[in-house]
């Protein structure tokens, strides 16, 4: 196997555009510790149950990410994104990936290919991953984007109609 030794990617929200932040709790994440092994991809494969408060006025839409950058590519590896989930939602079950979805929310397929939640799963002895869930409050009912985007895309699309980030993130280690 290729020694993956390499530093560690910076947490890569403070370097988009600055907005306000906003409360995200979860009862499956702890923020900075690891992850529950549902949230794994080898033992539950489950997205987390997430909660939000005090989002920014004017919020029409979010849209759900779970980000990994430490992932052994430039890019990172994107695990879920959630799209145009309701502006009057305000929590999501443990599991929420796999049941329909409210509204006219969907999934953009993550770095895996799937077009759901794909659990932590970095290479075998590899660093400490940290897995970024973050809800981003949208200034538009839509984001503007249909299933078949990338999640880059979706970023793209983020940085100019984002209000405000809620940010939690746990970490997990093979």
């Amino acid at each position: 196997m290729a020694d993956l030794d390499r530093p560690v990617h910076p947490d890569p929200y403070p370097l988009l555009p600055k907005v306000p932040s906003f409360t995200v709790t979860s009862d499956d994440i702890v923020d900075g510790q690891p992850l529950k092994d549902d949230q794994v991809a080898a033992f539950g494969d489950t997205s987390p149950h997430l909660a939000w408060s005090d989002v920014p006025e004017g919020t029409k839409s979010f849209v759900v990410t779970c980000f990994d950058p430490d992932a052994p590519t430039p890019s990172g590896f994107w695990h879920w994104v959630l799209v145009d989930l309701p502006g009057d939602v305000r929590s999501l079950p443990a599991g929420a990936a796999a049941q329909p979805l409210p509204g006219g929310a969907f999934h953009v397929r993550n770095d895996g290919g799937g077009a759901a939640f794909m659990g932590a799963a970095p290479p075998k002895g590899d660093q400490v991953h940290r897995y970024y869930f973050v809800v981003h409050a949208v200034s538009e009912p839509t984001l503007g984007v249909g299933p078949d985007a990338t999640p880059a895309q979706v970023s793209f699309h983020l940085a100019f109609k984002t209000l405000g980030r809620a940010i939690i993130h746990g970490t997990y280690r093979h």
